[in-house]
């Protein structure tokens, strides 16, 4: 049996929601270790003067304690 953690991440990209997600992932994993799934919650975006500014992301990641 293998225990898992959940840790909710928000993050945001000026390109895309893909690059947000990716930028998001490579960072929490300079901290956490064994990182399984992501489950994206939510996407938005921040506009100004009619355009995109920011791509924002939130979401669970799952990462495995003890196999």
């Amino acid at each position: 049996m293998s225990i898992a953690k959940v840790i909710e991440l928000s993050t945001s990209s000026e390109k895309s929601f893909e690059d947000a997600i990716v930028q998001g992932l490579a960072r929490a994993s300079k901290t956490v270790e064994n990182i399984r799934s992501a489950w994206v919650k939510e996407q938005r975006v921040e506009v100004e003067n009619g355009r995109v500014k920011n791509f924002l992301v939130h979401m669970q990641v799952t990462f495995i304690l003890k196999e």
